[in-house]
């Protein structure tokens, strides 16, 4: 079993920006993540599995809806705490990552923003605790990068709605006990709905065979003339607008979680670059491996300063979905050419299991696709610079 000898690199001081609320956090969630994720990830990645007892530690540390308020269950945190969470479960592994990540801003975040006042009181604190787990269905076989076309659709049958469809690359989808699924209602318009875990016609096959995402659990959603009761209904949110919401949540969170995929692979590169003699010195004492290394912490801290400005104007409500897009293209990009680049310092060793570069790589070949392509990502950029729509 490797051992963890992560340490946290912070070359422009980044840290006298954060409260000491925000370190305590970073600090309650890295121990974690050094005790109960390094020590069985990779046995895990290998298997296939998710770790299920990952669930109850994630809700000790508040890894479940970290800004939900009190009120319903949550911790009622900033938006940096938030970030700063996901990055250090992204530093265990990115499907640790996409697990708290869909619980809070895929199924909590639309049921507090969107749900009734009684939806909120029976799920929030509920899914806060981890006793309920949640996913969120928008993808479809023949809809990605287009949501818009969607074809699963629900219908009025008097004193509940009967929902068709199927959803695809959902995580969380084989153990969830709920599911927020996006349909077209009988006049065309998208809608949310909470669909439990046991409806009839309901299932999440799982989906297997992956190269990426391994330690994460990712299924199918399968509606067969499921019976959704009315009060299932987010009432206060039609259209795409809807589960762009739930997206753009998510795809901050990710702009922050991904430099923690990438110190961990600069922080092991720095430091096998110390032990590795070859031609009887360090190979860091050479300067094809200086310049790999400085580049590598030059584009981790443009990350995590864009990540810090990003989260102030979160806070203050005044984050763009364009700004959010940026960060999430620049900062997954940036962690997979260093996870690259870290692999190549580690030569044929940063294939093994001994060191987590091969798994963050892989890891964040799905990440860079999720949530918007890394290209979508880039015309999102380009229509607000130019006020041209690429799409179509």
């Amino acid at each position: 079993m490797p051992a963890d000898n992560f340490q946290f690199h912070d070359h422009y001081l980044v840290d006298e920006l954060l409260t000491d609320e925000h370190k305590l956090i970073r600090d309650t969630v890295r121990a974690w993540v050094k005790k109960d994720v390094t020590p069985i990830v990779e046995e895990y990645a290998q298997r296939a599995e998710f770790p299920r007892q990952w669930i109850k530690g994630l809700a000790e540390i508040g890894g479940f809806g970290p800004y939900i308020p009190a009120e319903y269950g949550g911790p009622g945190l900033d938006q940096i705490a938030y970030g700063i969470i996901m990055m250090e479960l992204e530093r265990g592994d990115s499907g640790l990552r996409s697990t708290a990540s869909v619980q809070s801003s895929l199924v909590m975040y639309p049921i507090y923003a969107y749900g009734s006042e009684e939806q909120k009181k029976k799920y929030l604190p509920l899914l806060a605790r981890g006793e309920m787990m949640g996913c969120f269905g928008l993808t479809e076989p023949d809809y990605g990068s287009n949501p818009g076309g969607m074809i699963t659709n629900f219908k009025d049958a008097g004193d509940h709605y009967i929902l068709n469809g199927a959803k695809m690359w959902i995580s969380n989808a084989p153990f969830a006990d709920i599911a927020v699924v996006w349909a077209k209602d009988e006049q065309g318009e998208i809608r949310g709905l909470i669909v439990e875990r046991g409806m009839d016609g309901f299932t999440t096959p799982e989906t297997h065979g992956k190269w990426s995402l391994r330690a994460s659990a990712t299924g199918e959603l399968v509606f067969d003339n499921v019976k959704v009761p009315k009060e299932n209904l987010l009432p206060n949110v039609k259209g795409l607008k809807g589960p762009l919401g739930c997206l753009n949540s998510a795809r901050y969170g990710i702009s922050w979680g991904v430099i923690g995929a990438a110190l961990d692979c600069y922080d092991s590169a720095l430091r096998y670059s110390k032990e590795r003699i070859q031609f009887g010195k360090p190979i860091g004492a050479f300067q094809l491996t200086q310049k790999k290394l400085a580049e590598m912490i030059t584009e981790i801290t443009k990350a995590q300063l864009m990540c810090w400005r990003l989260g102030v104007l979160k806070n203050e409500n005044r984050a763009t979905p364009q700004q959010i897009s940026m960060a999430k293209r620049n900062n997954v990009n940036m962690a997979l050419q260093i996870a690259r680049e870290a692999r190549q310092i580690h030569g044929g060793m940063g294939i093994t299991g001994e060191y987590p570069i091969m798994r963050h790589m892989m890891n964040l070949e799905s990440v860079i696709t999720y949530e918007g392509t890394h290209d979508i990502h880039l015309l999102i950029t380009g229509m607000d610079v130019t006020g041209f729509n690429a799409f179509m």
